[in-house]
């Protein structure tokens, strides 16, 4: 027994000298121990903070009425997002861009489905979709674009009550780990510059 209670306490007395030496506690190799200075993996890595999306994700923010109607039916302005209209359509900025450039296209009537347009106003609007096309490949050059319409909620449309296409521009390589593990799409441009580029263009080409 005492030979048992001695080989304890030298043990104990080594561990302590070995703690007080440096005037650092240590620990041992057995145990699991994240070191302040340690090389740890992941590596530090910049973050981008977004918490104005919280509430689009999330569906927190609900809007009252329809938020296109808005644009539709007061002049151009930064504030609806809107850079281009006719007498039936009218093409906005998405104010959550996928892409630099992300375009909207739609008619100007509160209408859900396609089959709700008369015939001026669907001509009209296919003419503007083309024209956003147009603008699209002059502005910012692309590699190509995706260019859709979800029509109904069960088919991804956002806000299913009032009609719209979308265009996103792409690039080779623009898809990266955000959008796939954290929900979260990098934009490199503001949408001030957006809007300015676009207006510009409109502008010149009416």
């Amino acid at each position: 027994m005492r030979s048992i209670k001695t080989g304890k306490k030298k043990t104990s007395k080594s561990v302590s000298k070995k703690s007080t030496a440096s005037g650092k506690k240590t620990k041992s190799k057995g145990h699991a121990f994240l070191g302040i200075d340690e090389e740890v993996w992941p590596l530090e890595r910049d973050v981008l903070f977004r918490p104005d999306r919280l509430g689009y994700v999330r569906k927190l923010i609900k809007p009252i009425g329809c938020v296109f109607c808005a644009g539709t039916k007061e002049k151009l302005s930064f504030e609806r997002l809107s850079v281009y209209s006719t007498d039936h359509s009218v093409v906005i900025l998405n104010k959550f861009p996928y892409n630099s450039g992300h375009l909207l296209v739609l008619p100007r009537r509160h209408v859900p489905d396609i089959l709700d347009l008369t015939s001026a106003e669907y001509k009209d609007l296919m003419e503007t979709l083309r024209l956003a096309v147009k603008a699209i490949k002059t502005v910012y050059a692309p590699g190509g674009y995706n260019m859709g319409l979800n029509q109904g909620a069960v088919a991804g449309a956002g806000i299913p009550d009032h009609l719209h296409f979308h265009l996103v521009p792409r690039w080779a390589g623009d898809l990266n780990f955000f959008p796939l593990i954290a929900q979260t799409k990098v934009v490199i441009e503001s949408l001030e510059q957006s809007y300015e580029k676009y207006l510009n263009y409109f502008n010149g080409n009416k």
